[in-house]
């Protein structure tokens, strides 16, 4: 069995957003649509802090933190429950859960069901592009009208023995990808050495992707 995932250690993340341009590149994202997304924990904006300044008595001053944000491949995903067609499916060799555009109906069911914000985009009508040819690698799947897509986990490079290119290009090293099933793996080592979180665990999802904390 392989379950393939992600670690990403919070406490080193610069939020220089190089994984999400390596992501949008790599898989010729249209306009609009990114997989992988740095958010700021603060306020609504990027790069907005939370708190006052200066501190006011026992109120914390100026506090902010970052976290990327994609589809968290869950183990028990939801969008695989309620996708009528079966376009949303899990990928039995990797685990990856996978959006098969020629087949999506884009009834957005998957994205009703997704307890993470954000994580999937709607390509409503025909997808534009900010320059008229196509960028990245030539692998990467087709994107189409009326369908509802997501972060693949890069499976066109991980077909050829690569990691996603959003764990590649991370400048300041913190994103660390492998197989949660092999106890000798890079990512099963982190998780036991380090404490982590995960995103809404409540949910009952089991996503394959922790963060360091």
């Amino acid at each position: 069995m392989t379950r393939f995932g992600y670690v990403i250690d919070m406490k080193g993340c610069i939020a220089c957003n190089a994984c999400s341009v390596a992501c949008k590149v790599e898989n010729n994202l249209p306009d609009g649509i990114w997989y992988n997304r740095v958010v700021t924990e603060g306020k609504e904006n990027l790069d907005t802090p939370s708190g006052v300044y200066p501190a006011i008595g026992e109120k914390p001053a100026l506090t902010m933190d970052n976290v990327a944000t994609a589809c968290q491949h869950c183990e028990k995903p939801a969008c695989v429950e309620v996708c009528p067609v079966g376009a949303t499916f899990k990928d039995p060799d990797t685990g990856a859960v996978r959006q098969d555009c020629d087949t999506c109906i884009g009834c957005q069911s998957c994205m009703m069901a997704c307890p993470y914000t954000g994580v999937r985009s709607y390509n409503e009508g025909e997808p534009k592009y900010a320059i008229d040819f196509a960028m990245g690698d030539a692998a990467a799947p087709v994107h189409q009208s009326n369908t509802v897509e997501k972060c693949t986990m890069c499976w066109h490079r991980l077909e050829r023995g690569e990691q996603p290119a959003c764990v590649e290009v991370c400048p300041a090293r913190v994103r660390y990808f492998g197989d949660f099933d092999d106890p000798e793996s890079e990512v099963s080592k982190l998780i036991v050495s380090r404490e982590y979180k995960q995103l809404l665990p409540e949910e009952g999802t089991t996503p394959s992707v922790y963060y360091l904390v």
